[in-house]
């Protein structure tokens, strides 16, 4: 309950909600004193809400018997567009989501005419979006307090534990956020180490604002960055292959963890970091077009087992054997 806007708005759901409160209700519920309540039933009157006041000591306040919001209206598309976007709420890594979401639902029926409910409803119980293993931080603060930091582009203290159990404490410039195989993260200028980094959020023991802005780099592409970031990420194995197709095939086709790609004489090089070189041979043995590998020599033995090992599974299904 951090703005009085909210808090007013919040003065009306409780009143459409439960009818008839006392002034010592509501001001438990938006923690703040009786005062203030006074001062959002106020107001919620100027914007033309009619309120019934009970006077003395058990009084209380209630909407005008009958007055109902008008309904949200709503195209086809902009009820489906709500129905996915509540939908993928749930599976987006974010704490207490299902209570949230189905809060935020409900609400939002009550306004709704039939029909939009009804669509709501339907893709709600018939659609089912695969937003593979979410880990959830401890609570959404530290994405609330860095999307708005990142809005309005404002340094923070970050409080940090690594995978070690290492607690770190860093100013922090966030660019973006980004929501990448099951978790959130952090992409920005780290003045701890001087560079751009990325961090989970899952992570993240506390933000703090700073009194400091920045600028971040035009056109930065936060997702871009943490995806390359993975690809390069320093393994047991460096691997490099020339892919005899364009750019843009190359593209369609090689998944972006996997590698980089550059346009190079004679095809696209890719570049790519691996602890388990036979994983690297299958990715590889998937494409439809020639390439050739350049390093390390083990994964071309890597690819002739791989090829081998076909050759037997395709004679076993001819012969029966």
């Amino acid at each position: 309950m951090s703005r009085p806007t909210t808090r007013v708005l919040t003065v009306l759901e409780l009143l459409q909600t439960h009818g008839r409160m006392s002034g010592s209700q509501l001001a438990q519920r938006l923690q703040v004193d009786r005062r203030t309540v006074r001062r959002y039933i106020a107001m919620l009157e100027e914007l033309g809400i009619p309120i019934t006041a009970e006077r003395g000591r058990d009084g209380a306040y209630m909407l005008v018997a009958g007055f109902k919001l008008p309904p949200l209206m709503f195209t086809d598309d902009e009820a489906l567009a709500l129905s996915l976007g509540l939908l993928a709420a749930r599976g987006l890594g974010l704490a207490e989501a299902a209570p949230a979401v189905a809060s935020a639902q409900a609400k939002l029926e009550r306004v709704m005419p039939a029909t939009v409910k009804r669509r709501v409803r339907a893709v709600d119980e018939t659609v089912t979006l695969d937003l593979s293993r979410p880990t959830a931080p401890r609570d959404n603060a530290a994405l609330a307090a860095l999307s708005i930091a990142s809005q309005s582009q404002r340094r923070v203290r970050l409080h940090y534990r690594a995978a070690e159990r290492e607690d770190s404490e860093r100013d922090f410039d966030p660019y973006g956020l980004v929501w990448r195989g099951g978790r959130w993260y952090v992409v920005g200028m780290c003045h701890l180490r001087n560079g751009l980094r990325s961090f989970r959020l899952d992570r993240v023991r506390a933000v703090h604002p700073l009194d400091v802005a920045f600028s971040r780099p035009e056109g930065f592409d936060a997702l871009a960055h943490l995806t390359r970031s993975v690809a390069t990420l320093p393994r047991e194995f460096t691997v490099e292959v020339l892919l005899e197709t364009g750019l843009e095939a190359a593209r369609r086709q090689v998944f972006p963890a996997f590698g980089v790609l550059e346009e190079v004489a004679g095809g696209v090089l890719l570049r790519g970091q691996t602890d388990d070189l036979g994983w690297f041979a299958r990715e590889l043995a998937r494409l439809p077009f020639a390439f050739e590998i350049r390093r390390p020599d083990a994964l071309r033995e890597e690819l002739a087992a791989r090829a081998r090992h076909l050759l037997q599974q395709s004679t076993r299904a001819v012969t029966g054997a």
